[in-house]
């Protein structure tokens, strides 16, 4: 049913990504800019002509959609007025993308109705493409080899579950979280979108992300590849990510795991938020 807006956005990440390895290996210019939640972040020429591909591609092909990009101006009566909305983060990860450490990567997602129902993300320096369509499974595709169906783990004990847990530098909350769940095994990655597909993939069976710093550029791809492969995707309260209101934010945070901890890991946080005066916030 959504097969061409599937092969459309896989086309278009392969596309962009390609745009952005010519620029991964150059002596590009890192620029500060100002995100919608006030703090800056760095950008890259990569970052905007991935972003171009992108929409330009989708608006040829799909020009009744409305599209959300992290790097263009947000059309937002278009896009709260609009059935369809493309989301998209055309360079996830552009810490790492400076860093050349290769944990980066392109999201592209379309909600239908405020619900994810396309998802990909493509690795450049992997060559690892995930992508899903809801009802129909989760996929990986490495090297341009053949579709590999994604099924999430069964591990039910919180302590043993594998994290996983962001490059950079661990703050005080996530130190406090670690204890408090008793995690031993941690992955460090980069990009929202891998560390969920490390979920989707048996790599990793959790990830907890307390800030309300991340966008739903950030989640939309990979919370629906990571549903149809078993697992579930909420805020840190266990509340559903809302993508049909003028809010851009998460706000109240992202916890994916594999589903079957997903309720228990939402009670273990409880006492946790409390103790970090976090209070779930309902905006419009």
């Amino acid at each position: 049913m959504l097969e061409h807006e599937l092969e459309t956005a896989i086309a278009l990440a392969r596309l962009s990504g390609k745009r952005i390895l010519e620029h991964y290996i150059t002596d590009f210019e890192t620029i500060q800019k100002l995100s919608v939640d006030n703090h800056y972040e760095p950008v890259t020429i990569a970052d905007k002509e991935a972003s171009r591909i992108i929409v330009d591609g989708l608006e040829a092909a799909f020009p009744d959609d409305a599209i959300l990009s992290e790097e263009e101006a947000d059309d937002i009566e278009r896009r709260l007025a609009a059935e369809r909305l493309w989301i998209i983060d055309p360079l996830d990860g552009t810490a790492g993308f400076v860093k050349k450490d290769g944990d980066f990567g392109v999201q592209i997602g379309l909600v239908r109705g405020g619900v994810p129902v396309v998802g990909v993300v493509f690795l450049p320096v992997h060559d690892s493409l995930s992508y899903a369509v809801k009802g129909s499974g989760s996929y990986r595709v490495l090297n341009e080899g053949e579709p590999v169906q994604m099924i999430v783990s069964m591990e039910t004990v919180l302590s043993n579950l594998t994290l996983a847990m962001s490059r950079d530098h661990q703050s005080p909350r996530m130190g406090r979280i670690i204890e408090h769940f008793g995690f031993s095994k941690i992955v460090n990655r980069g990009s929202v979108g891998l560390k969920v597909g490390l979920i989707a993939d048996q790599s990793c069976d959790i990830y907890i992300h307390p800030s309300p710093r991340t966008k739903i550029w950030d989640s939309c791809a990979p919370q629906i590849i990571l549903e149809e492969a078993g697992g579930k995707f909420t805020d840190i309260f266990g509340g559903e990510i809302i993508y049909d209101q003028a809010e851009l934010q998460n706000l109240n945070g992202i916890l994916a795991t594999n589903g079957v901890v997903h309720e228990d890991c939402v009670n273990h946080l409880r006492p946790l938020l409390t103790e970090f005066g976090r209070v779930q916030v309902t905006s419009n």
